[in-house]
């Protein structure tokens, strides 16, 4: 049986989620959207969120994530910035043994402009690890509230659901 802790830290993994490879770049940035270049911009910013949550890159994900950063979890519940950055660190350490990783499913990504402030996020990702000496694979659908403020683009807002 998991514990709830383990249903919050594979909520974190899910959400803090930025890998992929350039075929899956491209492969998403081909796609027409209203505002192409936001769209290509917060697919770029996704993948600097989750190469270095793949990487288990604390640092990067520590500027990616506004300090008022406020993460609902369907299963887990709301957390803040603090205990986000506290779970990706235990995470990182489980992660040597199992091996978890992140990738946006292919053609799922959404961008939508929110005005004056940034954009809104939303996809389906797939995560990836060992459990047993067998791979587990999750798909979970996702938002983030990206804030545009000095010449940064940070995630305010994670909305993990469908687990």
């Amino acid at each position: 049986m998991k514990t709830p802790i383990y249903h919050f830290l594979i909520a974190v993994v899910f959400l803090v989620s930025c890998m992929f490879s350039s075929q899956n770049v491209h492969a998403q940035a081909t796609q027409k959207h209203v505002d192409q270049k936001l769209y290509n911009t917060i697919l770029h910013m996704d993948s600097v969120c989750f190469d270095a949550y793949n990487n288990r890159d604390l640092e990067t994900l520590k500027k990616v994530f506004s300090k008022d950063l406020e993460f609902y979890h369907d299963l887990g519940g709301l957390t803040n910035y603090e205990q986000n950055i506290q779970a990706f660190e235990r995470t990182f350490a489980q992660n040597k043994v199992s091996g978890m990783k992140r990738e946006l499913v292919k053609g799922s990504l959404e961008v939508y402009p929110i005005k004056d402030y940034g954009a809104i996020e939303v996809g389906v990702h797939r995560f990836t690890h060992m459990e047993d000496g067998k791979q587990v694979v999750g798909l979970m659908k996702f938002l983030h509230v990206w804030q545009y403020k000095n010449n940064e683009w940070k995630i305010t807002r994670i909305v993990s659901y469908d687990h």
